[in-house]
């Protein structure tokens, strides 16, 4: 029992010193990561640096940085650092075989990120699916919908099909449709749907506004209408032109035809 005893403060008086290095250098070290990222963050924000790669390069260089950290702290017990880079290959690989589909989303995600088709805050459409891009994952990329739900998309599933970015040209026209009756002036009808526009703040006045007949339909003849304007400003722009044409149509006497069904009743 002496001895061993003797022997445990001989191995105490080797190793607590060592610990207590290690447990120092470890809270030291994380305290140092910590101020690092948080002087980079507000680096990039001074910058204005692109707000889609800022978290993926502070998770990077913060993870880097623990990583080195772990490895001179087992220098300093006497591990060898040369058998972690050994065991964590082995390991990258038996997970890369356990998740081939997941490293394609990552690399999909890493392509994303070089080749910027879209970023944060871009409107996009994509796999069916549009809204808002509010994050730019290692694995996936997060849509915001208009009604506000959230989408997850992987990112092999991005690169993999069309992606519509409607942010990207900072303009865009408005497609919409107008029906007049058949017994009803297309002058007149032009004249209002033209006064409208020009009432309308959110179109982009210094361009023309397309008003064309495009079809002479079963009941109706249709006016192809595309006025230009900001792309956050589409929607705005859609709901006042049918709001108000149809106000303007009712107010001049320009009726909009609507299906319609004659019944006959025949009598013997």
């Amino acid at each position: 029992m002496e001895n061993f005893i003797n022997n445990l403060i001989e191995q105490a008086a080797i190793y607590l010193p060592k610990v207590a290095g290690a447990v120092l250098t470890l809270v030291i070290g994380f305290w140092i990561i910590a101020r690092i990222t948080k002087a980079l963050s507000k680096y990039f924000k001074r910058k204005k640096f692109d707000e889609t790669i800022e978290p993926f390069l502070l998770s990077l260089v913060s993870v880097g940085l623990k990583v080195l950290l772990l490895l001179a702290v087992a220098q300093m017990f006497g591990i060898e650092t040369t058998s972690f880079v050994a065991i964590f290959g082995a390991l990258a690989f038996a997970i890369g075989l356990a998740l081939q589909g997941n490293l394609s989303h990552m690399a999909a995600g890493i392509l994303i990120l070089i080749f910027r088709p879209f970023k944060v805050g871009d409107f996009i459409v994509s796999q069916g699916y549009s809204g808002t891009v509010k994050e730019i994952q290692i694995f996936t990329t997060i849509l915001t919908t208009l009604d506000n739900r959230i989408i997850i998309i992987p990112n092999g599933a991005i690169t993999s099909g069309p992606i519509e970015n409607l942010t990207a040209p900072g303009e865009r026209k408005v497609p919409m449709t107008f029906g007049i009756g058949y017994p009803d002036n297309i002058d007149k009808a032009r004249e209002i749907i033209q006064k409208v526009a020009d009432a309308c703040p959110h179109i982009n006045h210094d361009k023309p506004v397309d008003i064309l007949v495009s079809e002479l339909a079963d009941s109706s003849v249709n006016f192809a209408v595309r006025p230009w304007c900001k792309t956050e400003d589409y929607w705005d722009v859609h709901f006042y032109m049918h709001e108000n044409i149809k106000k303007e149509f009712d107010n001049n006497g320009i009726g909009i035809p609507f299906p319609q069904m004659d019944v006959h009743l025949k009598q013997n």
